[in-house]
């Protein structure tokens, strides 16, 4: 029997020691990192790379995600305060960040470890994306453990109710919603790795993460509560603005893809 409402008052923090909290939110955007580092691993040594390079890569995407998702959020949502007060910029721990930040801050970061590698950008990318996608499943269970990030109200029989937020009428888990794009998009990028491995197109996973990731993030923002207030009213809010230039971009990048002569099959380490 599905139920009518779900009442949803998680407390965010897993324990507490005096000043010191584990919260769902950055345990489980530690763990995006953590199976992002193995499954990585096995796409390295199947390509005969080294750990030693992974951890490079893992590091220029760490400082990437974090430094593009922080700046993202003051700069997308709210750039008087944070412009006014920089050094709140700093304090990550107050809350703030925004997916589309992360994802310049990524591509920005790939740039750079591709240039330093001597590998191409679209060979980073390709492999990486595949990783990002988990991370973004396990960021949206975070906002959901957080009870932030929901939507509008629904009558559908499995909307939440937000105690913890003072709601009292059951709203759309779009962090749900989400985390299962990502998590479908996740399979899916793994299935054409695999499956295609030596003979895939260059780009053709990063041209399908942004068409799925962004054009499903386009669509679930009409059920989504306005994150900032200049929002209100607007016929296109900030979310669906950022994620069109992705999805025009995924687009293009499949189109090249596609237009290329595949790459001749590799042998497998």
């Amino acid at each position: 029997m599905i139920p009518q409402i779900i009442t949803w008052d998680v407390n965010p923090e897993i324990f507490r020691i005096g000043h010191f909290a584990i919260r769902w939110y950055g345990l489980l955007f530690a763990s995006g990192f953590v199976f992002g580092y193995y499954i990585m691993r096995k796409i390295f040594r199947n390509e005969g790379l080294t750990d030693a390079t992974l951890d490079r890569l893992t590091v220029y995407v760490a400082i990437g995600t974090i430094v593009g998702a922080r700046l993202g959020h003051c700069l997308f949502y709210e750039p008087a305060y944070y412009l006014a007060n920089p050094i709140e910029i700093l304090k990550v721990w107050h809350g703030g960040l925004a997916s589309h930040g992360a994802a310049i801050g990524i591509l920005i970061a790939l740039w750079l470890f591709a240039r330093k590698e001597k590998k191409t950008f679209i060979w980073a990318i390709d492999r990486v994306v595949i990783v990002v996608a988990l991370a973004g499943c396990l960021i949206r269970l975070g906002n959901l453990m957080n009870s932030e990030i929901y939507g509008v109200e629904t009558t559908l029989p499995w909307g939440f109710v937000f105690l913890r937020n003072g709601e009292h009428a059951p709203k759309h888990p779009t962090q749900i919603y989400e985390a299962l794009a990502y998590l479908i998009t996740f399979l899916i990028l793994m299935r054409v790795y695999w499956k295609n491995l030596g003979k895939q197109r260059p780009g053709l996973l990063f041209g399908l993460f942004l068409v799925i990731v962004f054009g499903f993030r386009f669509f679930v923002e009409y059920v989504k509560e306005d994150q900032v207030a200049f929002e209100a009213g607007m016929k296109f809010n900030m979310g669906q603005l950022l994620s069109i230039p992705f999805i025009i971009a995924g687009i293009v990048i499949l189109i090249w893809a596609f237009r290329k002569i595949p790459e001749p099959a590799a042998s497998k380490k």
